[in-house]
């Protein structure tokens, strides 16, 4: 944990350290803010330094990679060019923070302690969202292996094979239609016995040749221990279960932004998002800026959560550039 430093006041604290925060860091650095990056801990719940792309294989969609790059080593680099132009890191994680006043507070460790660890002029929060899961045994081992939360990410690696999709509601629906491009088959395990997408979701997958369905339907078990072979899926209504092969899963139940640090002070959607004020990355507090998944609920992509780091690292210079005296 890092020691309490209320000596010195931080031009940029990025809390957060995807995509979004390392793009942020890259061009504050460059503006010569030397921003204080505060990355986040490893934890059990998925939660590390350097967002969800720590948790991907191999990333073909991000521009300059014709041959694709590890989505871990994508990180390191974005992390490695930030450091080049004098970004700092503390691997930690924000235990409170207090918006009300400039110098704003950031605690690190105990939220009650009296002294803030870190005081900053402007704050970047680049926080992230993460994916619900279904929270069995080997769910997180097999991310990456058979395992997936995007479909526009690894859709194109289960080319000719037959996979499910987990989820009744739009989301769930639109990643089944997409990975059609693909897959042989595409099969939408649900819970309930009709799908809670919206009219024209639902027709579109209805009327798709490829998409099939297992109603009343519950992923109980996955088959495989270094690749996904097989779901262990129990009908919910006689209790039945079944081994089925599939090669791929895509977990469709939505996504939680990394947001309960902030409530009560940063404006929020009904979904927990964090609201910004037209195309700018600035929230209801003068001197915070939100960027990436944490106010993203469509696109939640790499490339989109780096655009919108950029913005923020942008406002916040000239943010600065008005109010620093």
């Amino acid at each position: 944990m890092a020691s309490p430093d209320t000596s010195s006041i931080h031009d940029v604290v990025i809390i957060g350290s995807g995509p979004a925060g390392l793009t942020a860091a890259i061009y504050a650095a460059r503006a010569s803010l030397t921003p204080l990056v505060l990355e986040g801990e490893p934890s059990s719940t998925g939660d590390q330094p350097g967002g969800q792309l720590m948790l991907t294989t191999e990333v073909e969609n991000y521009p300059g990679f014709p041959d694709g790059i590890m989505g871990p080593e994508l990180m390191i680099n974005f992390r490695a060019q930030a450091a080049r132009f004098g970004a700092k890191y503390e691997t930690v994680k924000a235990s409170r923070v207090d918006f009300t006043e400039r110098p704003f507070k950031i605690w690190v460790g105990d939220p009650d302690a009296d002294d803030p660890t870190y005081r900053a002029k402007t704050v970047i929060v680049s926080t992230g969202a993460e994916a619900l899961m279904l929270g069995l045994p080997n769910e997180t081992k097999l991310t990456g292996h058979g395992v997936s939360t995007c479909a526009t990410c690894d859709g194109f690696f289960f080319r000719d094979q037959d996979i499910a999709v987990v989820g009744g509601g739009d989301s769930a629906i639109e990643e089944a239609t997409f990975l059609t491009k693909f897959a042989s088959s595409v099969t939408i395990i649900h819970r309930r016995d009709e799908l809670r997408a919206s009219q024209i979701m639902q027709d579109r997958a209805f009327a798709n040749d490829k998409i099939k369905f297992l109603w009343n339907s519950e992923v109980k078990a996955l088959v495989g221990e270094e690749q996904l072979q097989g779901l262990i899926v129990e009908n919910n209504q006689t209790g039945e279960r079944t081994e089925i092969p599939f090669t791929g899963m895509f977990v469709a139940i939505g996504h939680r932004p990394n947001t309960d640090l902030f409530k009560g002070q940063l404006d929020m959607k009904d979904n927990g998002y964090l609201i910004t004020q037209g195309v700018s990355t600035r929230t209801n507090v003068e001197g915070v800026f939100a960027c990436g998944d944490v106010i993203d609920d469509y696109y939640r992509q790499a490339i989109t959560a780096a655009g919108s780091g950029c913005k923020a690292a942008m406002d916040s210079e000239r943010w600065l550039e008005e109010h620093d005296d």
